[in-house]
């Protein structure tokens, strides 16, 4: 499985966990009994890190996103900022441009018309205003 269809399948794990209160191991348990989802390392690493680090990633959410509460965001929108920020600040090899990319490509996907320019704001922002390693 490519890095791309890893972190595609974090966001399907994560998207799914802000529907439900179950651990990421029995959403991934349930996906593939339900779907014949096949999960990986990478992806599980990503979302439970954004699970872990849940609270202080919707910190910056909240401090970069101007004019947009949490709950006026769209659950995919948010979940993909989760996940990018997640990887921005704790996944040293990522290269912050490399999270910044997927994010909005998967937006663009699965998001709808404005979310993709939006999330790319809120990174890019995030990115140039915190100490993130580029």
């Amino acid at each position: 499985m490519t890095r791309r269809a890893s972190r595609e399948l974090a966001f399907f794990i994560l998207f799914e966990k802000s529907f439900s209160d179950a651990s990421i191991s029995e959403i991934i348990d349930n996906a593939g009994e339900a779907r014949d989802v096949v999960s990986n390392n990478f992806a599980v690493s990503l979302a439970e890190g954004a699970v872990a680090h849940l609270e202080e990633i919707d910190n910056k959410i909240s401090e970069f996103s101007h004019k947009w509460s949490k709950a006026r965001l769209s659950r995919v929108a948010l979940t993909l900022l989760r996940l990018a920020l997640y990887e921005m600040f704790w996944e040293e090899e990522i290269p912050v441009s490399v999270s910044i990319n997927e994010a909005v490509e998967l937006a663009k996907l699965y998001g709808g018309e404005a979310d993709a320019t939006f999330i790319n704001g809120v990174l890019g922002g995030i990115s140039r205003g915190a100490e993130v390693e580029q």
